[in-house]
């Protein structure tokens, strides 16, 4: 269990997540004025907290284990694979539910009042902007706290 405790990769890449996250938190609020704390755990937006997490594992391997070593390749064939997800395959799927929610929507108002399916999620996926703005953050995040680790943690 202390091994996990201590690995600089892994706390890297779950504090890049987390900063992405919450940087949604905040963005949220500051538009809306208003708390959503279902953003913290929701997937879509800006950043992207996906891009964000796999780059900042990108980047601790690469500052931990080398840009040689197997596992920044598989870390960087992964990266790409989620990358590609998410501009790809997710906000296709996105798009779509918005398009199907507004087809029932004009529905409900054609055929009755009754008829209320519950709306699909649309913010699934992200555009590339999205993307690129949670792959710096990933790097940056996980650049300063694999270089500032022995300094925080002492180890």
């Amino acid at each position: 269990m202390s091994e996990l405790l201590a690995n600089r990769i892994l706390w890297a890449a779950l504090a890049a997540n987390f900063s992405a996250q919450m940087i949604k938190l905040v963005v949220y609020y500051l538009l809306e004025r208003r708390w959503s704390w279902d953003r913290l755990l929701e997937s879509g937006g800006m950043p992207s907290s996906h891009s964000a997490m796999v780059t900042g594992l990108i980047t601790g391997v690469a500052l931990v284990e080398g840009v040689g070593s197997s596992a920044f390749a598989i870390s960087l064939v992964f990266a790409l694979i989620v990358m590609y997800d998410a501009t790809g395959i997710r906000r296709a799927a996105g798009q779509q539910a918005e398009l199907l929610n507004d087809l029932v929507e004009e529905l409900r108002t054609v055929l009755h009042e009754g008829f209320k399916p519950k709306p699909l999620k649309e913010l699934l996926g992200h555009t590339y902007l999205e993307v690129a703005a949670g792959a710096i953050l990933g790097f940056a995040v996980s650049y300063w706290l694999i270089q500032n680790w022995n300094r925080l943690f002492g180890a």
